[in-house]
């Protein structure tokens, strides 16, 4: 006679038994497939930093009709011209510009009236902390090798959030100029674009994003390999910012 058949009970137990650690079995391995999924949504590819890091500034100047200065394009501003061909590093090469981090907003649009509005009405108390937080968050970005979440942990939220919120120096150079340029992307033919170029001592950025690092540091609880990542961006954040 089949043992089976003799003792029903056990064999029950038996097959419970089983099914218990391959039940076991099958979570353990769907969490760590689930783990390594959510690990490669949140880590980057170079697509990623290459379209965060860097804007493309580029503006064909032979499409310029008008500006600020009047017909033509013979009158664009120095600052102007090195932020369209090469970016705001070239910007702050420029002599008028030594000692000083620059900022530029642009925007653009086909009504003249409201971007000019938006231009005069840009406050530096106001808008400013957009550009800086912005800035500080790209140079966190460039330098994590990951994602910046895995490599610094909250304090990369908090620091980006702080830095958004942050009250800077009025001691401020400012600065806007407009374009006209011919497009067929619109009916009308044209379209304008509005800059607004603001500077800031350097000395007086790096005291204020020094101290919100500190404030940061003292409200998070970073891993040992976090805290030792953000020291070491904490004495290099300024090479390349």
């Amino acid at each position: 006679m089949n043992p089976i058949n003799k003792h029903p009970k056990t064999a029950l137990s038996q097959c419970l038994f089983y099914l218990h650690y391959v039940l076991i079995f099958l979570i353990a391995l769907c969490l760590t497939v689930c783990a390594g999924q959510e690990r490669l949504v949140f880590t980057p590819d170079s697509d990623y930093k290459d379209i965060f890091l860097h804007q493309n500034n580029l503006l064909e100047i032979e499409n310029i009709i008008e500006t600020k200065g009047g017909p033509g394009k013979e009158n664009i501003p120095e600052w102007l011209i090195n932020f369209i061909n090469s970016g705001t590093e070239e910007v702050e090469r420029m002599e008028f510009f030594t000692g000083q981090y620059c900022f530029i907003e642009r925007t653009e649009g086909s009504n003249f009236d409201a971007l000019n509005k938006w231009a005069d009405h840009f406050s530096v108390f106001h808008d400013f902390p957009k550009l800086a937080g912005t800035r500080i968050e790209r140079r966190m970005v460039s330098s994590a090798s990951l994602y910046p979440d895995d490599e610094y942990g909250a304090f990369f939220e908090m620091m980006i959030k702080t830095a958004f919120a942050a009250e800077y120096s009025d001691d401020f150079f400012k600065d806007s100029f407009w374009i006209k340029k011919g497009t067929n992307l619109n009916e009308i033919g044209y379209i304008y674009e509005f800059f607004i170029i603001i500077s800031i001592d350097k000395e007086i950025m790096q005291t204020v994003i020094n101290n919100i690092i500190d404030e940061v540091l003292t409200a998070v609880n970073p891993t040992r390999v976090q805290s030792s990542l953000i020291r070491r961006l904490q004495q290099t954040f300024f090479e390349e910012f």
